[in-house]
């Protein structure tokens, strides 16, 4: 009988959860679940008896496994832990960061000598992603002079490549057929580009989107009425009642003076982020870069440009192609720059009620 698991606890990018392989956990997925939200400890919301940290950033969890693809070389599957269930329809580009140094620990992967590229399938939206990690002597290294905004420390960088993000969950970049719908009186851009997002300009609802997280979250009003835009977009979009999903993901934008970057605020859905989601940024990037969105620029062109999203903590910066397809723009591709720290490795204690043979 199973009384331990296995598990790895990592920063990666802005978030920190569990790793696992998936042959450590359940085979059958509502066990698998409760597992999940035993380690995360989430039913109580500081998260005391768990692994977690109180907050949506720290109540994540990814597992990884041989690739299921023959073009793929992992399999990633992310799983966001609340009180209500755990939710793996969305992708986290943030856990993304530390997939190939825990495939490449755990054997998965051999690592070269320099630089080790591997490719993954984000099994939550069927995109896959080219990641390259440091690797000197065929040994991961998370020691590195890269720093992040929005955590402490320098890191070795990991880089993350999206190759086919743009329209993964619903089928299609902009899911509704509009780039700009009225909804609950708000114009609102409804995208599916790394992460199904509402998108809302925040003058629109009453504040400037500079304002902090927390100010952000103390504002009621403001909370409710972007959930009731969200759960409308949800419909809208697609992806029926999303009441108990985290998907989609509101987004308040607003200019910003330097003509590459805008100015965004990322929320999980029902807190805003302190600093921004990886792919989050990506989907706000691809409606910057693209016209006749809320967050469009005043000019978009062709060509690879790097674009900066504006976040509670600094700045992330995205490399973006641009281009012209069918005499329409598109985002073709979307590169960004993490980094990560293994935080400890060891066994996770299973309750008696969880023990599994």
């Amino acid at each position: 009988m199973t009384t331990s698991l296995p598990c790895v606890l990592m920063r990666s990018g802005t978030s920190r959860g569990p790793f696992f392989l998936r042959e450590w956990l359940p085979q059958d997925d509502r066990l698998r679940d409760r597992v999940l939200q035993s380690a995360i400890g989430a039913a109580d919301p500081s998260q005391i008896n768990g692994l977690g940290g109180g907050s949506t950033l720290t109540s994540k969890v990814a597992m990884v496994s041989r690739s299921s693809r023959v073009d793929c070389d992992v399999d990633y599957l992310f799983a966001q832990v609340g009180p209500n269930g755990v939710d793996t329809r969305p992708n986290c580009g943030n856990m993304l960061a530390g997939v190939a140094p825990f495939a490449v620990e755990q054997g998965l992967i051999s690592a070269t000598d320099g630089m080790t590229s591997v490719r993954v399938h984000n099994v939550n939206t069927g995109a896959r992603i080219d990641v390259q990690i440091h690797t000197p002597n065929g040994q991961v290294t998370y020691d590195g002079n890269i720093s992040m905004d929005g955590v402490a420390g320098t890191a070795a960088p990991v880089y993350l490549s999206f190759l086919d993000a743009w329209g993964a969950v619903t089928g299609k970049l902009f899911p509704t057929g509009e780039r700009i719908n009225l909804i609950d009186g708000v114009e609102v851009t409804c995208i599916d580009a790394a992460m199904p997002m509402a998108l809302m300009n925040a003058q629109s609802l009453g504040v400037t989107g500079t304002e902090s997280a927390s100010q952000l979250d103390a504002m009621p009003d403001l909370l409710a009425r972007m959930e009731r835009i969200r759960l409308q977009a949800g419909l809208l979009m697609g992806l029926g009642d999303v009441s108990a999903s985290v998907m989609p993901k509101p987004v308040l934008v607003s200019q910003a003076q330097d003509p590459m970057a805008i100015v965004s605020r990322y929320f999980t859905p029902w807190q805003c982020h302190t600093a921004h989601a990886v792919t989050g940024a990506i989907g706000v990037v691809t409606a910057f870069a693209l016209p006749g969105t809320v967050a469009s620029r005043t000019v978009c062109l062709e060509g690879e440009q790097i674009f900066k999203v504006v976040h509670p903590s600094g700045v992330i910066q995205i490399a973006a192609e641009v281009r012209e397809e069918s005499g329409q723009l598109q985002v073709v591709r979307a590169s960004v720059v993490r980094t990560v720290r293994k935080i400890m490795e060891g066994a996770l204690q299973l309750p008696a009620d969880l023990v599994f043979s």
